[in-house]
């Protein structure tokens, strides 16, 4: 295994990335910053059940994930039948929950994006970042008034999209070609926690956004009660498809240094439930519903005073 430095052209930092089957950083993704230490150990508890070390910035608060899979061999870690964003199961009690949560949302989500951006009732154009088997692009899609892109990277998912609701996904590396200044709107919901390109990609965001577009991302927030209370069992680290574990300091810090700001953000309360629902299975080796809605009631009553401590927010943001 050989290592290089790699320099950044947005951030204008350099790092240390030792080049192969992992990646190694030596500075935070989000700023930079070389004061960074190791936070807490997680597993892998959806594929293998390996190790993974999550470190934090002293300066802007972001977690990651290190010797991460370098994004040409991470593919075997959503290799899951339970992966329910790639093969849209409803096997086990935990995803049968998480696809009627996901019916409310749906709608939930396009009434947010028409009312962040101005379109309701009006034309507008929408692009959805790692849509998944294309759920909500066929929410948006079936308003006449609006025009859907969607980017998907793994070809299975694509697949399920196209036969479940006739929509075609393009690849994910079509969002380095797409015409600048094309969308009223682009949606990552928890997909940026994903990419390996985490500094191309908010560049790209703001490359795609119209004058006055806006961009919904959505991220899970290690800051909020139900993360401190499972701790290194809590679901939404995800170890290592979750390359990095924001807080709202750090989206802020790293939409600013893309030329973007976080305009608002808003709670995502269902959740709280679900990745509770996760954690206590991971915790204690089975599932216990009970503890888990009375810890995400706990996370989401903490949040009701401060809503940045929700367990998961969307991060409103403009150029």
């Amino acid at each position: 295994m050989s290592a290089k430095r790699y320099f950044c052209p947005h951030c204008l930092f350099y790092t240390t990335i030792k080049m192969g089957l992992t990646i190694t950083r030596s500075n935070c993704p989000c700023c930079g910053n070389r004061s960074i230490s190791k936070a807490l150990v997680c597993k892998d508890y959806t594929v293998t059940s390996e190790l993974f070390e999550i470190w934090q910035c002293a300066d802007c608060g972001m977690r990651f994930t290190q010797e991460v899979p370098d994004q040409d061999s991470i593919g075997p870690y959503y290799q899951s039948d339970t992966y329910i964003s790639h093969s849209d199961t409803g096997k086990g009690l935990v995803n049968k929950l998480y696809k009627m949560a996901r019916n409310y949302t749906l709608n939930w989500k396009f009434k947010l994006v028409k009312l962040q951006t101005g379109h309701v009732g009006k034309t507008g154009s929408l692009l959805d970042i790692g849509a998944g088997t294309g759920a909500f692009l066929n929410t948006v899609g079936n308003d006449a008034n609006w025009s859907v892109t969607g980017l998907e990277p793994d070809a299975g998912a694509r697949k399920v999209c196209n036969e479940k609701y006739s929509l075609r996904l393009e690849p994910s590396e079509k969002l380095f070609e797409l015409p600048s200044e094309k969308f009223d709107a682009v949606t990552m919901w928890h997909v940026l926690e994903h990419v390996h390109q985490l500094q191309e990609y908010m560049q790209q965001i703001k490359r795609l956004l119209k004058p006055n577009g806006v961009a919904f991302i959505a991220l899970p927030n290690y800051t909020s009660k139900d993360a401190q209370h499972y701790a290194e069992h809590w679901a939404a680290y995800d170890v290592p498809r979750h390359l990095y574990h924001f807080s709202p300091q750090a989206v802020r810090k790293l939409a600013t240094r893309n030329g973007l700001a976080v305009k608002a953000t808003k709670p995502m309360w269902l959740d709280a439930f679900y990745i509770a629902m996760l954690s206590e299975q991971y915790k204690n080796g089975k599932g216990n519903l009970f503890a888990a809605v009375i810890n995400g009631l706990k996370s989401n009553f903490h949040a009701w005073r401060n809503k940045e401590a929700c367990s998961s927010l969307v991060y409103v943001i403009t150029r």
